[in-house]
């Protein structure tokens, strides 16, 4: 196998992407054939079936492309969509069909995300990638520079973001109902993480999977049964983010976008010591931000993680006694809390220790806010179609790069202080480095040439 390394920075600045022989312009996505858009779709597995699914419900679209180092990932596939060719790897499906799509949809480990994104915007296609948008920091300011100075419709899929719920939520807040916001805190009992040492010796790697595609852009190691392919990933180091890293982004969104957040100033990780190998199991995180109107000028998040989330505080007690939601965030404010659960739960209000309930008239009377949609097929549809709609020029994307690419910046400054556990890092937002010096190798990285 090829061992030779590529640096992140150079590839992400295209000089080692595969050159384009013909290149579409920035517009190209708003001409598609017959106003239809015709996509691509990398990653099949079980989030990636979901998002074939749900972009294809859209009336406008024509799958014709489909790609997976699986190839038992792809083979159910084939009669659903007999007109689709099929690929095992990315790079392959660009070269031969870059003039025969219209958008990429990109449903693969996070690792992945930024290689097959970026090579995607190099030919000019509009891009659907999944959450969290990037497996590193460096990744996510490139795509979203990509993106604008292409001129592209991207979308993330952090599919609640469209949700009522939290359309909801975020109206409330801005709206002064909790008055200015003084924390966040917010939890997910989840565990993508492992105190195990990195695994010896090598398994037969299984028929249908191209193990070497699979790693992609990773370092090479041995294919192990049970870790990495299919589902495990996102307890290592080197492909995923960890918890904080899956359910953070959805859970981090609302909240973020309601309070118009930038990226934080400080950062510290409460954890156990790092591995070198898997994401701690139980994490305590801190951030710090710069106030916003909708604010205090002293804000501060704080993420909790692990089956012991979220612990104990007394802004997370609810009236009655009641249990917290398993998933989900507290908004405490000046004049009172909101509770957002996670997820297809409305927001609840609490002041002075009691549920009060939601008063949505002037929300309605003003036209923020429609009636509640409790369809969970329309709702889970509706930030795909969006995507759907936006690159055939009528509509516009929620969750753009512009906006992802902050928010998983902000997601992955609290996974990088997992490596520095109880010490509080700082970060600056215009140089995009830490004061920390020994906390900056972890904002970046290499590409394995595969």
């Amino acid at each position: 196998m090829n061992q030779k390394i590529i640096n992140r920075r150079d590839l992400l600045k295209g000089g080692a992407t595969v050159a384009i022989a013909s290149m579409l312009p920035s517009w190209a996505w708003a001409n598609s054939k017959n106003g239809r858009l015709r996509t691509a779709h990398v990653g099949l597995g079980a989030m990636g079936k979901g998002d074939l699914e749900a972009i294809s419900s859209h009336e406008k679209v024509d799958v014709v492309a489909l790609c997976d180092v699986d190839a038992n990932m792809l083979a159910p596939l084939k009669k659903e969509f007999p007109k689709a060719k099929l690929y095992s790897d990315y790079r392959t499906m660009m070269e031969e069909m870059a003039d025969d799509i219209d958008a990429v949809v990109v449903s693969t480990p996070d690792h992945t995300h930024a290689p097959a994104s970026m090579l995607a915007m190099d030919h000019g296609k509009a891009v659907y990638c999944q959450k969290p948008l990037t497996h590193h920091v460096s990744e996510a300011r490139a795509m979203n520079k990509k993106a604008a100075e292409k001129k592209l419709v991207t979308q993330m899929g952090i599919q609640v973001h469209s949700f009522y719920d939290y359309k909801l939520a975020t109206l409330l807040i801005q709206s002064g109902i909790i008055g200015k916001v003084k924390e966040v805190r917010a939890w997910s009992p989840k565990n993508w993480g492992t105190d195990d040492p990195k695994p010896q010796g090598s398994d037969p790697i299984p028929e249908g999977l191209d193990w070497n595609l699979w790693l992609g852009t990773a370092a090479d190691r041995p294919y192990k049964e049970g870790l990495y392919h299919p589902g495990n990933w996102r307890k290592v180091l080197d492909f995923g983010c960890g918890t904080l890293g899956d359910m953070g982004v959805h859970i981090f969104d609302t909240p973020y976008n309601a309070l118009a957040l930038d990226v934080p100033k400080t950062i510290k990780n409460e954890c156990r010591k790092p591995t070198g190998f898997g994401f701690p199991e139980e994490n305590t995180v801190t951030y710090e931000f710069p106030g916003t109107k909708y604010t205090t000028k002293n804000f501060k998040w704080v993420w909790y993680d692990g089956v012991n989330a979220p612990g104990k505080d007394k802004n997370l007690i609810l009236p009655n006694n009641e249990e917290l939601p398993g998933q989900g965030a507290m908004f405490v404010g000046e004049k009172g809390n909101l509770l957002l659960p996670h997820f297809m739960q409305l927001p609840k209000h609490i002041v002075d220790g009691k549920y009060k309930e939601l008063d949505l008239s002037k929300l309605k009377k003003s036209g923020k806010i429609g009636e509640v949609i409790r369809d969970y097929d329309v709702e889970g549809k509706r930030h795909y179609h969006q995507f759907v709609d936006a690159c055939l020029g009528k509509d516009e994307c929620s969750a753009p790069f512009s906006y992802a690419s902050r928010l998983t910046e902000t997601i992955l400054l609290g996974v990088i202080a997992g490596r520095f556990p109880n010490k509080t890092l700082h970060w600056d937002n215009a140089t995009a480095r830490f004061e920390e010096d020994e906390a900056n190798q972890f904002l970046d990285g290499t590409y394995r040439a595969f």
